[in-house]
């Protein structure tokens, strides 16, 4: 969505700046901020994400392999723990894959 403002011109040659650049930090000043949300999932959507079962998830979070929070009586899943446990598991069958080679 470009700006067309006549006077953004006449504001850039007072700044001394490029029309282009001017324009270009005043989208990025007026650019909607982004969502803090954090990424929390159900079990049954973390399960999803991993390709496994319901049980095979609480399975996982109950041996603590994949780490999870309650929320009043709500268990949920932080999505940057799918993706610890996901580093994790490999590098723990890299040197397996090392010594099979």
């Amino acid at each position: 969505m470009p700006i067309t403002l006549p006077p953004l011109t006449r504001i850039a040659d007072a700044l001394g700046v490029p029309e282009q650049r001017l324009r270009t930090l005043v989208l990025e000043h007026t650019a909607p901020a982004p969502d803090a949300t954090l990424a929390v999932l159900t079990v049954e959507e973390a399960a999803r994400r991993l390709g496994v079962g319901r049980t095979t998830m609480y399975a996982l979070i109950a041996s603590g392999e994949v780490s999870s929070i309650c929320i009043g009586r709500l268990r949920r899943v932080p999505a940057e723990a799918l993706a610890t446990y996901l580093t994790d598991r490999s590098q723990a069958a890299a040197p397996t894959a090392a010594r099979a080679a």
